[in-house]
């Protein structure tokens, strides 16, 4: 879900002129995300989106190609890490439980960490089994539909 969001957010600064935060949050909530603006600054701060004067001397949010390329390039590794240390998952009430290779499971908890923040409020892993805890049955659902989209 933050990667989704990550990636409109890009999008929605590459193509539009936004000025503020609260358009920004606004622009995402009509895309269907509910962000707060907390969230929103947050992810700001993440993509290392800047305010900058663009061509026309309007003030505005802009996104450095270099931050873009990394976002995405981090994302591309932290999914092949995933894939290739994860074998199964499922989930029990508000826990998901990934089952990893012997020694992968805590590259895969990175990966989850980083790709999955905002579904999940914490992670442990062991040697070759990861829980994950949201804080709801119907977010552990999400989480392992999403967790078996990598596998």
């Amino acid at each position: 879900m933050k990667n989704k969001r990550h990636e409109k957010l890009l999008e929605l600064i590459r193509t539009n002129v936004i000025t503020t935060q609260d358009e920004l949050q606004s622009s995402l909530e009509n895309l269907g995300f509910l962000v707060t603006q907390s969230t929103v600054s947050r992810d700001i701060k993440e993509l290392r989106i800047i305010k900058s004067h663009d061509r026309n001397g309007v003030y505005r949010y802009m996104v450095a190609e270099s931050s873009a390329n990394e976002f995405t390039q981090n994302n591309q590794h932290y999914r092949e890490l995933f894939s290739r240390a994860a074998y199964d998952v499922l989930y029990s009430m508000n826990t998901v439980i990934i089952k990893c290779y012997a020694g992968m499971a805590s590259g895969a908890c990175v990966a989850i960490d980083n790709l999955f923040s905002d579904m999940i409020l914490g992670s442990l892993a062991g040697d070759d089994t990861i829980f994950a805890i949201t804080d709801s049955e119907a977010h552990s659902i999400k989480l392992t539909k999403e967790l078996k989209k990598l596998i």
